[in-house]
């Protein structure tokens, strides 16, 4: 009998890197193992939220939510994005929650992708964005940001736009690098998407954590982008609950028709209480976020010291919570023996910096470390990196 083998638009893309690392450092070192590779905290979420979901199961909120989101929630994110961004958004046609951010995007690009449509992605990259391509028969073309500073090369990314472009993925504050994009470089790429008529999407999940005075720009605050740009957004990484799986999409209303019927039939809805106790979340005050920054930026200073002290190169990012890190200064062949060699011998996991570039070899001088960790996580992972051999002699 002939054997069966998966669908064809599977074989372009492999199972996550990142979670493949936390696996192995669990495998490995059950007891003592330090993730630093999979981007989540290890300390509590806000005892006011789970207080509130806690109360929302209780309360009998157990059944299926509206398919796009319980009003509350949506009304929330609307009033959230009115206070931080300036722009109106209507809960009813032009807000849809899914199941993360994850699923928000997938939505998206299986909604308003067409088979054969490009899309322009930044590279190195939150590794979904190509999958997601993928799976709806877009094409995606990689356009790459010039460490150690992630510049743009806009003569680059204007060369990659053409008559078959759809759409350009946008992630700011950037996961892996920190980048954090600045007006005038969003005025460049909003110019180029004018120019060929083509949408904006736009991941917005580490828009809370920001170092050094950076600054947030959304792309809908943009002249006349509000009618092209689609944001992805979600509860996970600005209240600690990476588990809960409750993320959001706005998006003009004819957009918003599209996504919310792929949604439905992904998914047909977020888990209701968890969306109950969201609705209260997005309405905290200012110093909720200030505390949430200045915390993030301990970590990341705590992080980047123990780095140099160690001989790597880390750059520093601006926003999100990862830091990108250049290993050459210890001779190891590449990024995956460096990350094998670390996990194994040190206990401590990291996520290969090539797993986020399309080209073969391609960031293999990189490695990737996450700092959303209690401090005491990352005090003990500071004597496992300060007397880092060369891969001489670590054999």
């Amino acid at each position: 009998m002939e054997s069966f083998t998966g669908a064809e638009r599977t074989t372009s893309f492999t199972e996550s890197v990142i979670r493949e690392m936390t696996r192995l450092v669990n495998h490995l070192h059950s007891t003592d193992g330090i993730n630093l590779a999979q981007g989540f905290p290890d300390f509590s979420a806000p005892r006011e939220l789970k207080d509130a979901a806690c109360r929302a199961i209780q309360d009998n909120v157990n059944q299926y939510a509206i398919t796009w989101g319980a009003k509350n929630l949506r009304d929330g994110i609307a009033w959230k994005t009115r206070h931080f961004l300036g722009i109106d958004v209507d809960p009813e046609r032009e807000i849809t929650v899914t199941c993360g951010a994850t699923e928000g995007m997938a939505s998206v690009m299986l909604g308003l992708l067409n088979p054969g449509d490009e899309a322009v992605i930044f590279e190195p990259f939150y590794g979904n964005y190509g999958p997601d391509c993928a799976l709806c028969g877009a094409i995606p073309r990689y356009v790459p940001l010039l460490a150690p500073d992630w510049k743009l090369d806009r003569d680059v990314l204007s060369a990659a736009f053409g008559p078959r472009t759809r759409a350009i993925v946008i992630n700011t504050p950037n996961n892996p690098t920190g980048k954090v994009f600045t007006r005038d470089e969003l005025l460049a790429i909003a110019e180029l998407c004018e120019q060929w008529n083509c949408l904006m999407f736009t991941d917005e999940i580490y828009e809370h954590i920001l170092y050094d005075g950076a600054l947030h720009v959304s792309p809908a605050t943009l002249p006349n982008m509000r009618e092209r740009t689609v944001i992805v957004n979600g509860l996970s990484k600005t209240y600690s609950v990476t588990g809960w799986r409750v993320g959001y999409v706005i998006a003009p209303a004819q957009l918003t028709d599209a996504i919310r019927k792929v949604h439905d039939f992904l998914t047909v809805g977020a888990a209701a209480p968890l969306q109950a106790a969201g609705a209260a979340a997005v309405c905290w005050p200012e110093a909720y976020y200030q505390k949430l920054r200045d915390d993030y930026q301990q970590r990341r200073d705590y992080l980047i010291d123990v780095l140099r002290k160690t001989g790597l190169e880390p750059i520093v990012p601006l926003g999100a919570y990862y830091t990108m890190v250049d290993i050459r200064p210890f001779g190891f062949r590449d990024d995956v023996h460096f990350a094998q060699w670390l996990v194994a011998e040190r206990g401590v996991a990291v996520v290969p910096g090539s797993s986020f570039y399309k080209a073969r070899g391609a960031g293999s001088n990189f490695v990737r470390f996450a700092f959303p960790k209690r401090m005491e996580t990352l005090e003990r992972a500071a004597p496992r990196l300060l007397d880092l051999p060369r891969e001489s002699e670590a054999g």
